[in-house]
């Protein structure tokens, strides 16, 4: 009698989030080929369409019920390419390589705070209040980076000129991912809900805001995001402080 040994199961992946996934990390790649290749702006524009394509690997999965730890991982893996490395590597070629050490530390620091930052946030994703991101979320640090890199190009600013402030621009995106500042997660928004038409008609203005100038606001956006989270840790804690004295 011949005894049948078990095969190994095969677990396969869900295809359609993964996709997006691949997508934003194949953006990533496009734009430090670009960089490589001197088309700065085709570049800038290359990592603001990784964070739209890894905002809608998520949503993708929710909606279609495919989340998997899998998906959760390569999504990571395609955050590290697209935000921490490209913006990096991006910005030490635009601007930093006539600047030696200094520039290679400023490019590090944004990329090592990228891999801490989606390190933390792994390891802390079960535990963490859902409502808020501890640290600067990688894609919006890659967005200032390359909002302010798109503005700059878009308007003929010399490298040279303005070198030592995307220094230190790259360097506080770098430290704000590590840093334990609360930002708005937004998740508590209920897209499916109705809303006042006014709330439309803000939506509306807004995309055409950006629409008209996309480096401009899409960089004073991000700016806007990066400073809301002090703001936000020193409300909460102000809060906490005052209902522990009554």
């Amino acid at each position: 009698m011949t005894l049948k040994t078990s095969q190994p199961r095969h677990r396969g992946i869900y295809l359609l989030p993964n996709l997006f996934t691949t997508g934003a990390m194949f953006a990533g790649f496009y734009a430090i080929t670009s960089a490589i290749n001197g088309r700065f702006e085709t570049a800038a524009i290359a990592m603001f369409i990784a964070m739209v394509l890894d905002g809608l690997d998520g949503r993708v999965a929710r909606m279609t019920n495919t989340q998997s730890e899998f998906g959760v991982q390569y999504d990571s893996l395609s955050d590290m390419v697209s935000f921490g490395v490209a913006p990096a590597v991006v910005t030490y070629l635009w601007a930093f390589s006539t600047l030696g050490q200094v520039g290679l530390f400023a490019a590090f620091v944004h990329m090592a705070g990228g891999a801490l930052r989606l390190a933390r946030f792994n390891t802390q994703v079960e535990v963490a209040d859902k409502r808020y991101f501890q640290g600067l979320p990688s894609p919006a640090a890659a967005a200032i980076v390359a909002g302010g890199l798109w503005f700059c190009v878009e308007n003929g600013y010399d490298p040279e000129s303005i070198k030592y402030i995307a220094v230190v621009t790259t360097i506080t995106t770098g430290l704000l991912m590590v840093s334990n500042f609360r930002y708005s997660s937004f998740k508590e928004i209920d897209f499916k809900n109705k809303v006042p038409f006014i709330v439309a008609i803000v939506a509306m203005l807004i995309i055409g805001f950006v629409m008209a100038q996309p480096q401009r606001m899409l960089f004073l956006i991000s700016v806007g995001y990066a400073l809301s989270g002090p703001i936000v840790t020193l409300v909460l804690r102000k809060r906490k402080l005052q209902s522990r004295k009554a």
